[in-house]
């Protein structure tokens, strides 16, 4: 065999060599510093794709951990909420005792609040955000996001008192008036602080006089006139 020929081979054999093993230790950073690039610039699925490139590379624990939180995160700021719901609880169970896990815990909550479209629709983001709310919050008291956390829950809430209202109300209006009077006590039971009580005391007091218990629905007025000092007129 020529040197020439020698030469080519060895080049030949140097390049391949390169390409097998140059991208293990720089080729996953570089493609999440581009879905970084592509994060901020809001073309979130292309910044998903790359991620999920280095999440799967597999080279470095903490890019891999660090690409996994992007995944969620572009998921969010997508509106994605449910696939974001989904990649932050993933995250949470894989790295439990992560320094991020507390945000991917409230980011979940926050991801179900965003998903609420009104008081008379289907009720499950609700009940998912309070639950991520006060866990976030027995766990993780002194975060940074509590108060907001805090807050978001307390509106949930009230979201969820006046939806049981609006079908005791429904019950009331069509004449089931046993039924108006087993939501709204369960409601009491529920919410038992509340400013919507008002409603609640009154709307129960109504309901047990037309279901035939005229003492139990005095006991309703009276609670309402020592709670509230008022009444409020429900035909």
């Amino acid at each position: 065999m020529s040197d020439g020929r020698k030469t080519s081979l060895l080049l030949v054999f140097a390049l391949l060599a390169g390409c097998a093993t140059a991208p293990l230790g720089t080729q996953p950073a570089a493609i999440y510093k581009e879905g970084d690039q592509l994060y901020d610039a809001k073309r979130y699925d292309d910044a998903i794709a790359q991620y999920k490139k280095v999440r799967d590379a597999y080279s470095s624990t903490e890019l891999s951990t660090n690409a996994e939180l992007r995944i969620a995160d572009a998921y969010f700021e997508s509106e994605r909420y449910i696939e974001a719901v989904s990649a932050y609880s993933d995250f949470r169970k894989l790295h439990p005792v992560h320094q991020k896990a507390p945000y991917a815990l409230y980011r979940m909550g926050l991801a179900s609040y965003y998903e609420i479209t009104g008081t008379d629709r289907d009720q499950t983001p609700q009940k998912n955000t309070v639950i991520y709310f006060e866990d976030f919050l027995a766990k993780y008291p002194q975060s940074e996001h509590a108060a907001d956390a805090r807050d978001k829950l307390e509106r949930v809430k009230v979201q969820q008192l006046q939806y049981e209202l609006y079908v005791a109300d429904f019950y009331y209006r069509t004449g089931k008036y046993t039924a108006a009077v087993k939501r709204l006590e369960n409601a009491l039971a529920t919410f038992p602080k509340s400013p919507l009580h008002d409603e609640t005391w009154f709307l129960l007091g109504a309901s047990r006089l037309r279901s035939g218990s005229p003492e139990k629905a005095k006991e309703a007025f009276n609670r309402l006139a020592t709670d509230f000092q008022l009444l409020k007129k429900y035909n």
